[in-house]
């Protein structure tokens, strides 16, 4: 089984590693529910608790397949899920943080999940239009009803992560960071520990550089993300191939996978980091067994500046949503 971490000085245990569960329902092809529903269970079984969704995957499909997977073991787990987009005809077309969509959204998520609480609740994106004061305050309003026990943040930067903790204390931030993409070390990873916030990690394998699994983006399906995304385009594919190099020649010398030295260097950079890898179940429980020394992790540390990765990580559009 694997160990537990807590996020947050509210006391929310969790699996040391959860399961992210966006590429079940879009963004990788076409969604297969059986088999996904199939990837949940055996999570379970090899001591997984910590489930992440959103209403926006999908849209909505992805905490209705949740729901189902989870039916009857509710009990077990951690739940996590987001709201803060405006979805129109099954199409994002902007943030919506006000107050009275929040509690529309958590209902919904409830009802979607099967449940009668989620464990953490996120805002998705910052709305610039709504002071996070207002938000965090309706999501307090959730806690208090007991629809909800804790509250987090999804790409939110220091002023707000500060003025939304100052409303109600915020549980974890969930945010891209790996070996990859390193953007929060400077400053947002020392505010967390400075107010007690936990990390979540989503893309901990570097959108899969970091594992060996990237392909050139023509070698994806139109309906991938991967196939216009420009860090998988040209020149910037093989200068990310090569950045990453330090990552498998230390694995060969480990007996560990690639994708199980990323985990690990994400593991051990604290106690108050949970990454949220999707599948390759076994393969990535299995890096909590990694233990790297320091020289390693300092190895990996130099191997992989923040200015070695090639390409923006999203287009202009998506990286405008990100509070930095």
């Amino acid at each position: 089984m694997l160990p537990t971490r807590t996020l947050g000085r509210q006391g929310l245990k969790v699996s040391a590693l959860g399961l992210g569960c966006l590429g079940m329902s879009q963004s990788y092809g076409v969604p297969d529910d059986a088999e996904s529903i199939a990837t949940i269970h055996r999570a379970l079984d090899l001591g997984i608790t910590f489930f992440d969704t959103a209403e926006v995957y999908g849209p909505f499909r992805n905490e209705e397949l949740l729901g189902r997977a989870l039916k009857g073991r509710r009990d077990q787990v951690a739940i996590a899920t987001k709201f803060g987009w405006r979805i129109e005809n099954g199409k994002v077309t902007g943030t919506d943080s006000r107050p009275a969509h929040i509690k529309e959204v958590a209902e919904g998520s409830l009802r979607r999940l099967g449940t009668d609480y989620i464990d953490l609740f996120y805002q998705h994106r910052i709305d610039p239009e709504v002071p996070i004061e207002e938000t965090v305050q309706a999501m307090a309003d959730l806690v208090r009803e007991g629809k909800v026990r804790y509250l987090g943040l999804s790409e939110a930067g220091e002023a707000n992560i500060r003025r939304a903790h100052a409303v109600h204390p915020i549980t974890a931030l969930q945010s891209e960071y790996s070996l990859w993409e390193r953007n929060l070390e400077s400053r947002i990873i020392p505010l967390l520990r400075e107010l007690g916030i936990g990390l979540v990690p989503f893309a901990p394998l570097g959108r899969g550089f970091l594992a060996g699994s990237a392909k050139r983006s023509e070698e994806y399906t139109a309906d991938d993300w991967r196939f216009s995304d420009p860090r998988f385009q040209g020149a910037n594919f093989d200068a990310n191939v090569r950045a990453a190099q330090t990552v498998r020649d230390l694995a060969s010398g480990k007996s560990a996978t690639p994708a199980q030295i990323a985990l690990a260097w994400l593991l051990h950079k604290g106690e108050d980091i949970v990454p949220i890898p999707g599948t390759y179940l076994e393969e990535n429980t299995a890096a909590c067994m990694v233990k790297l020394n320091p020289d390693e992790m300092a190895l990996l540390d130099a191997a992989m500046p923040p200015e070695s990765v090639a390409g923006p990580r999203y287009n202009e559009r998506l990286m405008s949503y990100i509070d930095r």
